[in-house]
Order: structure tokens, then C-alpha cells, then sequence
């Protein structure tokens, strides 16, 4: 017996904004909406440390979110997102604290801005939606069941027939389900019934479902005739006759019913109750790539290796080509006739299927296959790739085009490792350590006098440039994964530079001394930082070398700081 579920997202869209926001899905009741807090006040201005540009120092800076919530509007605040509709700008998409305070899809954007002040309105990207929803029902298909369709564009049809069992049964299946789904953020009903009619009408106008096996016309009686999945000019029609239960509507004679009404209403109709079958179209997953090469002799030597390397490399990057992919992570795997595999893994900087650039970097790691008794087979497999078009061609005979170093990358990783290669980006930080992160190779660096996006980024833990948006604040070449602290400093205080100190065991004896130069904490990220100062500063010892040093504290306060000097940087 088939048995169908119906997965209902009701708030797939909105959901999508927060977690790409990572914003809390939870949101509090219209009613008790808190009002927006007022803009952070610029502090007092620090001795040349002070920057206007900062956007919790802008004076049209937004309120941040009482929640925590990522982005410029306040978490709590009601969100909506629009669609052209001809000349007509709708509501699309609505979130709970919106259709609370009575907004709803379909309703013009106009009304919708005059009834709720301060509204946020997002533009709806359908196409978007679907492209996640499909993805979904990949996920879906390779995980809960072979079978599962798209159902519109915010719910899906899995096909339980011969698969519940391995989940404990229909119940505890769907709980998964709705749980594994509440865990990444996302508002789900489910409903299992006969067919998948019945699924989808229970999903969406019943809420969570277990419908016995054949009771779906029992299950339906009480719903609406919307349920049925039938223009809205047949509901208006059976409306004005006084038919708006499913139930009613079974129970009129079938004849006179598919003259007036026609026949897409009663085919729904046989649909759903079980007595017409309603074939589904099923997501398929896509296949990974992989080509293959079995011998009839085992082969030992790297020359035979090299050689069916160069015959297997084609033959995937035809497939590649088929598919309109290039290759980023490729392996290896060499089959040795005792059962023991070797493999060989490179990942690619950018996607790419030119078999000799391919046959390159496979070349280089034939050291590391062991071939023992002897190789019967070898098998290149896709492990990730990523669309692949036509590229325009660029003028080389530019001397502002800049090289591409994507090869140059790929035989680099070969040999050091992919994690062992970035480039740096700036990051709008007053902390030294946290105004750096790392950027994949091909990243474009920033360019001088740009600004750098601000983001949330892990401390560094290697040494980098500094500030390159500070062009007045000279900043060491190089920063120590962690500050040193020193032995034996002798400075006056409150602001002059240490006269001799001690680091790493040997003794130095400054003779040149440049600032303070003072940062303060950033109070507005951390709590901690709150009342903590350094006083940097830029010494020269009696050898030449220069280093960036800081004491922790302003030297007149206690609560800034313990006074402990700690070396930051090394120049040149």
C-alpha cells in the first residue's frame, strides 16, 4: 500500500532571510513589540586614536538588535517580502509577527507600509526559494526516502512505501523529520495519508497528521474545499452554492458535478480520496562523476600508472564537459589486488577541467601510490565540482590584466598543502589582532585607500600586515601569533617609553622610541574591554632592530590595566 507524506514549510522564504542572517526563527508577539532603542553615542575622542568612519560612531547608525540578530534592522521587527505583480507591488512572503498584526501575501505593499510603520520589506526571490526547496529535496531523497517531489513551492511529497520501517515506523519518522528541520532553523508540518491529495491537504489545512490507512475520506470530510488543490474560481463557484467542505462535495452526484464545475475539479477530487492514482515526479539526485579503468594484468611501475592517468583524464573531462562542471576536489584511488587501496587527493583552486593542467597535478603525487603485488584497477572520482561556462578571453597585451595564478596555486597545494596558502584581507578593527583574516588565494586583494567590509572573523593566530587603511599609523610587517610579555621594563610613567627591557631571555637597550599611540578596547563587541587601554609603542634598540610594544594600561588608572609590557611586532 502507498503511503505518502507531505511536508508543509510555511515560512520558507522568511526562514531563509534569518538563518542567512543567522537571526533567531523565533519571533515574539506583535503586540508586545519592544520600542527601537536609541543609536549608541559616540564616545569621548581618544588621543590620536579616534575614527569618525566607524559605523557604531556614525550618527545614522541603526539601533542593534535586541535579540542579536545579524543585519541593520531590529529582530523583533515585523518582515515582509515583496513581488511585482503587473503594476502592483505585493506582500509575498509574510513572518509571524507580521501576519499578526494583520498582513498577509497578497496584500499591496502600499497599505502594508501605511498600517505598519517602520515595516521591513525585503524583495522575494522566488527563483531563489525554489533553487533551496530543490536542494532540500535532494537532501530529502538521499536520506528519507528514493521518491520525493516537489510540492509547489514551499512543501514536498516523500514516498514512504517500504521506508518508515527503517526509521522506527510513520510516527517517529516524522518527528525526525520536523525535529532535524527545527534544528536548522526552519517551520515544518507533516502530514502521511494514502495519497498524496490527502498529505497535502492535511499538511496545510490540519496541521501534523497520521492518517490511517483508508480513512482519508473520513480525514478530508470536515476541510476546506481549497484543500483540494482547485481554482480559486471553482471554490468561489462551490462557495456561492453553499459547498465549502470537501465532505459536501463528495456527497453531490458526480455527473451534474463535472458538467458545472468541470473535470480538473473532480479529478482532484477522485485524486485525493484514493480512486484516481496521482503519479508523482520524482527529484533525482544528481550522480557523482567518476571514470574507471580495470586491467587485464596488474600493473606496478609509475610509468604504467602515469600512462593510464593520461588515458583516465580525457575521459573525465569530457564528462565534465557533459555536465557543464569543472572539477575542484579530485581523488585518486589506485585498487591493489590485496584490498588495499591507495589514493591520491588534490583539490583545485578555482573549477577546472583541462585534462593536461589535470594530468599535471596527478603526475606529482605518483610518489606516494604504493603498488605492493600490483594495481587492477584505478578510478577517478569527482568528490566536488562547480558549474563551469564559457569564459571570455582576456587581453594579455594589458599591462594592467592581471596574471592568473590559478595553476600556479594548484601545483603549489600539491606539494604544501591547500591550507597552507592565503592571503590576508582587512578587517575594520581597532585591536591589531582582529583587524586581519584570512581570504582564499584568489581573493582580490584590497586596493589602496578602499575600506575594508566589516565582519565577524576568529582571531588570527599568524602574522600579517597591518592596517592598510591607517596610512598615518606606521604598523609592523609582522605580528607575533600572540603577545609576548616582557621582563625587566624600565619606563617612566604615565607616558613615556620603556628605557631597557627583557624578551625571550636577552636584555635590550632602547635607544630610539617613538608614541604613545593609544587604543582602547572595543567596548561596544566585548564587556571585558570596557575601561582596558594599551599604550603602543615604536623602539629601536642598541642593534638596529625595531619592535612594537605595548603596556597594557594608561599608567594614571588601575582598572585600565595591570601596567605589563608586551611585545606585538617586529618591523622589517
Amino acid at each position: 500500500m502507498q503511503r505518502v507524506a507531505a511536508l508543509f514549510l510555511p515560512l520558507w522564504p522568511i526562514e531563509r532571510l534569518w538563518r542567512a542572517e543567522r537571526r533567531p526563527a523565533a519571533q515574539p508577539d506583535a503586540r508586545a513589540l519592544p520600542t527601537p532603542q536609541a543609536p549608541l553615542r559616540k564616545p569621548a575622542q581618544h588621543e590620536g586614536h579616534w575614527r569618525p568612519g566607524a559605523k557604531w560612531a556614525r550618527e545614522d547608525a541603526p539601533a542593534p538588535c535586541a535579540a542579536g540578530g545579524a543585519g541593520s534592522s531590529n529582530a523583533f521587527t515585523p518582515l515582509v517580502t515583496s513581488i511585482r505583480n503587473g503594476s502592483r507591488i505585493e506582500i509575498a512572503a509574510a513572518c509571524p509577527a507580521a501576519q499578526a498584526l494583520g498582513l498577509r501575501p497578497g496584500m499591496a505593499v502600499t497599505q502594508a507600509r501605511a498600517q505598519v510603520p517602520g515595516l521591513d520589506i525585503r524583495p522575494a526571490d522566488p527563483e531563489g526559494d525554489l533553487a533551496s526547496l530543490t536542494s532540500l529535496a535532494i537532501l530529502a531523497a538521499r536520506r528519507w526516502s528514493p521518491c520525493v517531489a516537489l510540492s509547489g513551492e514551499d512543501g514536498l511529497f516523500l514516498d514512504l512505501s517500504g521506508t518508515a520501517h527503517l526509521f522506527g515506523g510513520e510516527a517517529k519518522m516524522a518527528r525526525h523529520i520536523v525535529r532535524l528541520l527545527a534544528r536548522a532553523g526552519f517551520t515544518a508540518r507533516i502530514a502521511i495519508a494514502d495519497t498524496p491529495g490527502a498529505a497535502w491537504a492535511l499538511a496545510r489545512y490540519h496541521g501534523h497528521c497520521l492518517c490511517p490507512p483508508g480513512e482519508q475520506a473520513r480525514a478530508l470530510a470536515g476541510l476546506p474545499t481549497p484543500a483540494l488543490r482547485i481554482d480559486e474560481a471553482a471554490v468561489e463557484l462551490l462557495k456561492r452554492l453553499g459547498v465549502d467542505r470537501i465532505g459536501q462535495l463528495a456527497a453531490l452526484p458526480r455527473a451534474p458535478l463535472t458538467r458545472r464545475f468541470g473535470a480538473a475539479t473532480v479529478l482532484r477530487l477522485d485524486q485525493a480520496l484514493g480512486r484516481i492514482a496521482e503519479p508523482l515526479d520524482p527529484v533525482t539526485p544528481p550522480e557523482s562523476i567518476a571514470v574507471r579503468q580495470r586491467f587485464a594484468e596488474p600493473i606496478a611501475s609509475a610509468e604504467a600508472i602515469e600512462h593510464w592517468l593520461g588515458q583516465l583524464t580525457p575521459r573525465l573531462a569530457a564528462a565534465l564537459e557533459d555536465e557543464g562542471l569543472g572539477v575542484q576536489a579530485l581523488e585518486c584511488i589506485a585498487d591493489r589486488i590485496d584490498g588495499v587501496p591507495q589514493r591520491i587527493r588534490i583539490g583545485l583552486a578555482r573549477p577546472n577541467r583541462d585534462p593536461a593542467h589535470l594530468l599535471r597535478l596527478l603526475k606529482r603525487r605518483i610518489e606516494d601510490v604504493e603498488p605492493g603485488y600490483g594495481i587492477d584497477a584505478i578510478t577517478l572520482h569527482v568528490r566536488r565540482a562547480a558549474p563551469l561556462g564559457p569564459e571570455p578571453v582576456v587581453e594579455r597585451l594589458d599591462e594592467e590584466a592581471a596574471p592568473d595564478i590559478a595553476t600556479l596555486v594548484d601545483t603549489l597545494a600539491t606539494r604544501i598543502g591547500q591550507d597552507a596558502m592565503w592571503r590576508m584581507r582587512a578587517v575594520e578593527s581597532d585591536m591589531p589582532e582582529r583587524s586581519l583574516a584570512r581570504a582564499p588565494v584568489l581573493d582580490p586583494p584590497i586596493r589602496s585607500g578602499e575600506r575594508p567590509k566589516v565582519d565577524d572573523v576568529r582571531q588570527l593566530d599568524r602574522s600579517a600586515t597591518l592596517h592598510p587603511w591607517h596610512p598615518a599609523w606606521p604598523k609592523p610587517a609582522r605580528l607575533l601569533r600572540r603577545p609576548e610579555r616582557l621582563d625587566h621594563v624600565i619606563a617612566e610613567l604615565p607616558d613615556q617609553p620603556p628605557r631597557r627591557f627583557t624578551w625571550r631571555g636577552r636584555p635590550h637597550q632602547v635607544i630610539r622610541a617613538d608614541g604613545p599611540e593609544r587604543v582602547q578596547g572595543e567596548w561596544w563587541k566585548r564587556d571585558a574591554e570596557r575601561l582596558s587601554v594599551r599604550d603602543y609603542f615604536r623602539v629601536e634598540d642598541e642593534d638596529g632592530r625595531r619592535y612594537w610594544l605595548f603596556r597594557a594600561g594608561d599608567g594614571e588608572r588601575a582598572v585600565t590595566g595591570d601596567l605589563s609590557w608586551y611585545l606585538h611586532g617586529v618591523f622589517g
